[in-house]
């Protein structure tokens, strides 16, 4: 018996180095403390699952059941129920406004999912209800930012901080109505006008924006010159490119609005730069030429134009007083055969007399009387009888 006794005794011995008998208080106090301890580490790994990601949800049965154990060791017995009666209670509560709730941001809509399917959309700012995951899911959309997308370009970022741009010619080279080609940089500004259609409507949302404004983009290219892109109807591109952009994605009812459609680069591609400048120098003298012809014409026209109306003007006065001068002979007759109809030997006689006026007032005249002699003289020097001038 001292053998075995002895041999129990070592055996103790070698379980408690200390020298302190199994069952002894202070063993019993260091039992309790640890256990304590792995239930608190246990306890603050759900609060932290709690409060972790979305996916992961608490089990909260072994929440109570932990926070009962946790409050049964640190709280003596008379107290202990009522004190875990009351943080069950704002357990309960956190649970539910973190699995139940949700805020709103200003600037953002929230799309809320049942069982995967669309259920509402919350537009106004501020707290939000909801079942918890994963009966329901909600999905915050910023609909205030504005975003922008490139093309025909990408924009590299270096170390520093500064950024350079990267030509894409796949999307930048593009062909115009008269069968040139130009070198085109676009930056469009969109945002979402309404969040279900946004992530509902389109699939791979900005993928899908970027071929339409492509598309967009050559349409609108394609149906002008290009001497007018590079030069002063940039503008009128854009904002046919926005219109056409606008209408095709309000089509798929995607929820994209399109701010601004902006062509920062308009030039010739560097291989028919020269053939360009050719053209357009060819182009250029063909315009000096018909200016000088339009001065010609707008100088020569206004002259002959004059000249056309002074001489209608001539040709209807000479018609005028034509007219005026037969009507007044034609008068003048009908008076003096009035006359000659009243008194036929006196008209006769001053008609005579008016008409050897006006035939010998310009003549010159030779006045022989009878003192001179009778009959003509044989010679009669005529030449020298002449008016001296």
């Amino acid at each position: 018996m001292s053998d075995d006794n002895g041999s129990d005794k070592n055996k103790g011995d070698d379980k408690n180095p200390w020298g302190n008998v199994k069952g002894s208080g202070k063993s019993k106090d260091a039992d309790k403390k640890r256990s304590q301890t792995s239930k608190g580490d246990r306890s603050h790994g759900n609060l932290h699952s709690i409060r972790g990601g979305k996916s992961n949800e608490p089990d909260l049965d072994q929440l109570l059941r932990q926070a009962k154990d946790n409050f049964d060791d640190m709280i003596p017995g008379g107290m202990g129920s009522g004190v875990i009666g009351l943080a069950a209670g704002v357990l309960l509560l956190i649970a539910f406004i973190s699995l139940c709730t949700f805020i709103v941001q200003p600037g953002e809509q929230a799309v809320v999912q049942r069982l995967g399917a669309y259920e509402r959309t919350k537009t106004t700012e501020g707290l939000g209800f909801k079942f918890p995951n994963p009966i329901e899911q909600v999905t915050k959309v910023n609909v205030n930012e504005i975003r922008k997308m490139n093309i025909g370009f990408i924009e590299r970022y270096s170390r520093s901080g500064s950024s350079a741009l990267q030509d894409i010619p796949e999307e930048s080279l593009m062909l115009t109505s008269d069968r040139n080609i130009v070198d085109l940089d676009l930056v469009i500004q969109w945002n979402i006008d309404s969040a279900e259609n946004f992530l509902f409507n389109i699939d791979d949302q900005e993928n899908t924006i970027k071929k339409v404004a492509e598309s967009a983009i050559r349409e609108a290219i394609g149906q002008t010159r290009m001497f007018p892109i590079i030069t002063t109807e940039r503008d009128a591109v854009a904002q046919r490119t926005k219109e056409i952009i606008q209408s095709n994605l309000d089509e798929y009812l995607s929820g994209v609005n399109i701010n601004q459609v902006l062509i920062q680069r308009a030039e010739v591609h560097p291989d028919v730069q020269q053939a360009f400048q050719d053209v357009q120098s060819a182009k250029q003298d063909a315009e000096d030429v018909q200016n000088r012809a339009q001065a010609y014409r707008e100088d020569i026209l206004p002259k002959a134009r004059g000249q056309a109306i002074e001489l209608v003007q001539t040709a209807k006065g000479y018609k005028d007083s034509q007219i005026a001068r037969s009507t007044g002979d034609a008068d003048r007759f009908n008076s003096i055969y009035k006359a000659y109809l009243s008194g036929k030997d006196v008209t006769r006689e001053r008609l005579y007399l008016e008409t050897m006026e006006d035939v010998l007032s310009n003549a010159q005249k030779i006045i022989l009387d009878q003192d001179g002699g009778t009959g003509v003289v044989p010679y009669l020097p005529l030449d020298g009888m002449k008016k001296k001038n």
